[in-house]
């Protein structure tokens, strides 16, 4: 079914449901949207509307009638709970994601912005990624289950589209940090675990730290107040099938990583690697060239964007999960 759709400002009196407004993204995002005007927010934790329940979520989509909805909800992790609980990571995403994007359909949402992430893309892919890089190639083993969910989470949404006539639109991040971060021992991704981990030394005055793998793979990161206005742009600048990169462009090596963070919370002792451990994908570096042309480049460096981390993990250590 054809599109009829010219992207423009988003009405700040509609009613936009953010899903996962509680979690890194999803929080982030309702800053952002807070900060731009928009005063007709909804958000539900997941004790109040559990996503995996059809019933439920329907009967929230009849109640609350968004125009506007990002999926931000997902079950998320590192690679050892990628590892460990792969039929979670399938399950659960495939879940939320069918039964938010039936509901919003069923309930005429205008506009929705589906949120994957970049281990959609082969384990070997030639970088910089580019978007049409998508099912070229095998995944990464540590995190195949999840990516397979975002992948149907994206074609769902392309389906929509051609169904439908319906201007949805999707958007990969590449590996986001900031405020709000899973710092847990066992479910945090790289940056929050090594902040944790370098933080945790300097309290037990430890003399060395010891990381996961070689530390020679390369990483880009992008701070989530970064991914949130490139959410709102994308939102209000671009409509088409394709998903979009969200990124820096940039990467570094997570050598690179460990020691902007030490400097960060400031360990002087020695580091160290566990190269029987895991490095999962070589290099991970998008091409962000769809994004730029759309109008959007990140603005928060990685060294400002780790120090402003840190800080809010020191101030709010009561959120922090074990």
């Amino acid at each position: 079914m054809e599109i009829n759709f010219t992207p423009g400002p988003l009405d700040r009196s509609s009613t936009f449901y953010v899903a996962g407004h509680r979690g890194l993204v999803g929080s982030a995002i309702w800053r952002k949207l807070h900060a731009q005007g928009f005063t007709n927010l909804v958000g539900r934790t997941s004790s109040e509307l559990d996503l995996k329940d059809r019933d439920a979520t329907f009967a929230f989509f009849a109640e609350t009638k968004p125009r506007y909805v990002v999926l931000a909800a997902a079950k998320v992790g590192g690679i050892l709970a990628n590892k460990n609980h792969p039929v979670d990571f399938l399950s659960d995403n495939l879940r939320i994601q069918v039964n938010v994007l039936d509901a919003a359909r069923e309930h005429g949402v205008e506009r929705v912005l589906f949120l994957g992430s970049s281990c959609i893309y082969p384990r070997l892919a030639a970088q910089p990624i580019q978007e049409d890089s998508l099912l070229t190639g095998h995944l990464e083993p540590t995190n195949d289950a999840y990516a397979i969910a975002k992948i149907a989470g994206i074609l769902h949404v392309q389906a929509m589209r051609r169904q439908y006539g319906l201007p949805w639109i999707s958007a990969m991040p590449t590996n986001l940090y900031g405020p709000g971060d899973n710092f847990s021992r066992q479910g945090s991704h790289v940056l929050p675990a090594l902040i944790r981990r370098f933080d945790d030394a300097v309290k037990d005055s430890a003399s060395t730290v010891t990381n996961w793998g070689s530390g020679t793979p390369r990483r880009e990161f992008l701070h989530v107040d970064d991914m949130a206005s490139a959410c709102l742009h994308l939102m209000e600048h671009y409509d088409g099938p394709e998903q979009v990169n969200v990124g820096t462009g940039h990467d570094v090596t997570i050598k690179d990583v460990a020691t902007t963070v030490a400097s960060a919370v400031g360990f002087t002792g020695e580091i160290e690697w566990d190269a029987t451990k895991p490095d999962g994908t070589p290099q991970k570096l998008l091409d962000v060239s769809k994004l730029a042309s759309a109008g959007w480049r990140s603005t928060i460096s990685l060294e400002d964007g780790i120090r402003n981390t840190v800080d809010w993990y020191h101030n709010n250590t009561n959120q922090i999960r074990e």
